[in-house]
């Protein structure tokens, strides 16, 4: 069984931001005055979410935009204290064009801005990665959609070698074809090719091997055992709360309801869990787990929450202002 008592939610999401800022500076030092990148965020409200724009107005030089609250929607607009966090981060305020003036300011923009030499790509990727993790309030690079250059960000997956996968055939599946893995890297490879057909780029997987998914305004996390037999999809859904004793009884309850998933009091956190068999691993079954897992998650958390004097993962103070 893929154990999850070790995950730490809060060191996943610091390593995927790592991560992200790791590849966003290596994009940042490829772009030049063809190839802009906007990365938006994955935000429902009213009006235009949050987003980062990196451009290269001249050769050497990067231009970092962040959206003030002139382009924001109602919904995402910046209190007084997160604009002079933006200045305070090297961000310049918005600038327009002075029409009583004789001399127009250089690169007129309603958006926060910064230019740098292009060779301090890595402080143009922290800076854009403070603007979207600490100012915008994006929980999780997952929320983040990037335009163009997106496969830019996402890890090289190496090929699956299929020359020795035993094909099993399935019936009344929408795949009918699985493949019996040969290891838990070779799982780790099938998983990745189906999420990549799912979702259009590869996953990125964290220091301890978990895949982080985002299915609307769910995030799920997935792991395969070591022995490459089960794939596990969990979600944490309720953290901080109160009393152990009241959550193992109200979770003992749920256990007896459910009928696909499980769910787990890990220290003062809440998961809920779905177990995929994976000799043979067959993508459809992957695809309804899914489903099922992230259905579960987003009608329980905030109920859940409240009776066991809990906070959801992502609560009123942790959504994007």
């Amino acid at each position: 069984m893929a154990d999850i008592d070790d995950f730490d939610l809060d060191r996943s999401t610091a390593q995927a931001w790592a991560e992200f800022q790791s590849r966003l500076s290596e994009v940042t030092s490829m772009i030049d005055d063809t190839a802009d990148l906007t990365i938006g965020t994955a935000s429902e409200g009213k009006g235009p979410p949050p987003y980062v724009r990196l451009s290269s107005p001249r050769p050497g030089v990067i231009r970092c935009e962040a959206a003030s609250n002139s382009v924001l929607g109602e919904d995402f607009q910046l209190s007084a204290e997160l604009l002079a966090a933006m200045e305070r981060l090297g961000f310049r305020p918005p600038r327009v064009a002075d029409h009583g003036s004789t001399i127009a300011p250089i690169h007129p923009t309603a958006n926060f801005w910064v230019e740098l030499p292009q060779i301090e790509s890595d402080r143009i990727s922290e800076l854009a990665v403070s603007a979207l993790r600490d100012v915008y309030g994006v929980q999780h690079p997952v929320f983040l959609a990037p335009d163009k250059l997106a496969e830019a960000l996402q890890p090289v997956q190496a090929p699956l070698e299929s020359d020795a996968s035993i094909k099993v055939a399935q019936t009344n599946q929408a795949d009918p074809t699985a493949t019996m893995p040969r290891n838990q890297q070779h799982l780790n490879d099938l998983v990745d090719a189906e999420l990549a057909e799912i979702y259009g780029n590869p996953p990125i997987r964290d220091a301890d091997g978990d895949v982080a998914i985002r299915v609307g305004s769910t995030m799920l996390f997935l792991r395969t055992s070591k022995d490459g037999q089960e794939v596990v999809l969990f979600a944490p859904v309720v953290h901080d709360i109160a009393g152990r004793s009241r959550a193992t009884e109200v979770l003992n309850d749920l256990n007896v309801e459910a009928r696909w998933v499980k769910f787990q009091l890990i220290k003062d956190r809440v998961f809920v869990t779905i177990s995929v068999l994976a000799r043979p691993f067959v993508p459809a079954h992957l695809r309804q787990a899914v489903r099922i897992l992230s259905d579960v998650a987003d009608g329980i958390d905030n109920e859940l929450a409240a009776k066991l004097n809990g906070r959801t993962t992502f609560s009123d103070r942790d959504e994007p202002r």
